[in-house]
């Protein structure tokens, strides 16, 4: 019998994600606030809904894949949402990047109601989105993962129980002081390279199969040479990941000196109104310091 998965929160990330869910024959029941966005994803073959509930009472498993900590409790837990549809048994999977002590509670929270949450934050941003083959980050009860995994494969790779509740969420944290420190590091190299005159795509070229390559290398690159900065992920997104490293970082009692300066970073773009680029244009913050702009040498 198909399984009926519900989804809220269908922004660039959510899209892509239901047209798979979609594409490998699961019944999809959508919401979003925006409208517009719900009305696309029923045109490929979703069913509408006008709230959280009305997903929850349609659903057997729901997903949720929204910007902050602060939307998926009112998407669960608030006027309209997920809980007050839900029947025993449901199991919610948020994919949101959220912080490991909203994960607790919100697990906490719906087991009182008979509902299972697993925290399951993905990496590998709009373009593995896109073509399903997102990296997933679960935290949460092992028997209720293993129900609901043939759901993940259809959006993911590589998908992974990291532990229980919460630790998918410090996964993810970790995957983004890892992702952002490294567009920064390959910045600070090709501002360097570019204000010392070399072919920056050749010194890419000659560098990419060492010790040095990386995916973030090959993805954010290419971007960066051709100055397009549109967003697969966001600064404003990422500033908020890295915010939430920090104080989860505090709350630990764990130095991140990198991280810090890398959010210091973040706070800049946003005043310098980048906010809505891809976090490749940290790179700009590089070149405003170094009065240099990354690009290709004129053949």
């Amino acid at each position: 019998m198909k399984k009926r998965i519900g989804f809220i929160g269908l922004g660039i990330m959510g899209a892509p994600m239901v047209r798979n869910l979609l594409k490998n024959g699961k019944e999809v029941t959508v919401f979003d606030l925006n409208q517009a966005s719900v009305d696309a994803l029923a045109k490929d073959g979703a069913n509408p809904a006008a709230s959280g509930k009305e997903v929850a009472a349609a659903s057997e498993v729901v997903i949720t894949m929204l910007p902050k900590g602060v939307h998926v409790r009112s998407a669960v837990f608030g006027e309209n949402g997920i809980m007050e549809g839900a029947r025993e048994g449901l199991v919610i999977i948020d994919m949101s990047s959220v912080t490991p002590v909203e994960s607790k509670e919100f697990a906490e929270l719906a087991a009182k109601k008979g509902v299972y949450f697993l925290d399951a934050p993905v990496s590998g941003g709009e373009p593995k989105a896109i073509d399903g083959t997102l990296s997933i980050m679960v935290g949460g009860n092992k028997d209720v993962f293993e129900s609901v995994k043939d759901v993940l494969s259809d959006m993911g790779q590589d998908i992974v129980l990291v532990g229980e509740s919460g630790c998918g969420a410090t996964a993810k944290l970790a995957n983004q002081i890892i992702v952002n420190l490294n567009i920064a590091a390959v910045s600070e190299a090709l501002v360097l390279a570019s204000k010392a005159g070399i072919d920056v795509e050749k010194m890419y070229q000659a560098i990419r199969g060492g010790l040095a390559g990386s995916t973030v290398m090959d993805a954010k690159i290419p971007m960066i040479l051709d100055r397009n900065f549109k967003a697969g992920g966001r600064i404003d997104i990422n500033m908020k990941d890295i915010t939430n490293v920090m104080n989860t970082a505090h709350d630990l009692a764990v130095p991140l000196p990198l991280s810090a300066q890398l959010l210091e970073i973040f706070h800049s773009l946003k005043a310098d109104g980048k906010e809505a680029l891809d976090h490749a244009s940290i790179v700009q913050h590089y070149e405003k310091l170094a009065n240099v702009e990354v690009s290709r040498k004129e053949q």
